[in-house]
């Protein structure tokens, strides 16, 4: 049973930190992930529900020096049709059109999918590979506080972020990927889109005169929680070209060695 007693729907972002400093507070942003998880008991509506959607400070996609900014409140769609991002970061496209259906995305926000922390979560696969940063505002005193961190730190395990209960998550920045940057997502699941992956992999890299360097592999599953991961094949080390092997058994031997060469954020 909910103990829900207060309703906010701050218009500026001191309000809504002002707001967590109880921190007896629940977020609502675009409610894909609150609502079902609320309505199935695996969260409790906190006694004060707050509706950022009417904050402008955390909407928009901009380009700020050489970083690309989307605000928490960006949903999916957005993010998908912007040509910014189309322009510069097509593997975090790629990922989107795999996100859920049309409905879905025309209210989901990027901020709740980082937030929810996701094992399966679409959108962290890209982020991981691009080198994204969250910012967090928080406000201790009585100024506005706000910090960032790496997107690989900021998960903690399966729904467990480093975000605390005053903080509020109000943008990612994501650099601009360097000349020759390739990267390329795939989810596998029962059905493409409506389902939750049962495994989703992001590997990306530098592509010069045919030899991929600098290769970063990140991946999530269903009930495995989200990774973040760096490999450096052997060979591209060595600045051979990359020929794909064949036959079955070479194939599950370099998934293999490429998986087992990463590291946990």
């Amino acid at each position: 049973m909910t103990e829900l007693k207060h309703y906010f729907a701050p218009t500026s972002l001191d309000q809504a930190v002002e707001c967590l400093k109880d921190g007896d507070v629940t977020i609502l942003a675009g409610g894909t992930d609150l609502t079902p998880q609320s309505q199935a008991g695996r969260i409790r509506i906190k006694r004060t529900l707050m509706n950022i959607r009417h904050i402008p400070q955390l909407s928009g996609i901009t380009l700020e020096g050489r970083e690309i900014r989307i605000g928490t409140l960006a949903t999916i769609t957005e993010i998908m049709e912007h040509p910014l991002v189309r322009q510069h970061l097509p593997v975090l496209v790629e990922a989107c059109n795999h996100f859920a259906s049309d409905q879905i995305r025309n209210a989901a926000t990027l901020g709740g999918n980082i937030c929810n922390a996701s094992p399966a979560g679409d959108t962290l696969i890209p982020l991981l590979l691009l080198d994204a940063r969250v910012e967090l505002a928080s406000m201790p005193e009585a100024k506005l506080y706000r910090h960032s961190m790496p997107l690989a730190t900021f998960f903690v395990g399966p729904g467990k972020t480093r975000r605390s209960l005053c903080e509020l998550l109000t943008c990612v920045r994501i650099p601009l990927p360097g000349e020759g940057h390739v990267a390329h997502f795939h989810k596998l699941g029962t059905r493409p889109a409506l389902d939750i992956s049962t495994i989703s992999i992001g590997i990306g890299g530098t592509l010069r005169e045919g030899v991929l360097t600098n290769v970063r592999v990140a991946f999530g599953a269903g009930g495995t929680g989200a990774r973040g991961a760096e490999a450096r094949c052997r060979h591209h080390r060595q600045g051979r070209r990359h020929r794909p092997r064949r036959g079955r058994t070479d194939r599950r031997r370099a998934r293999h060695r490429l998986v087992s060469q990463g590291n946990d954020p």
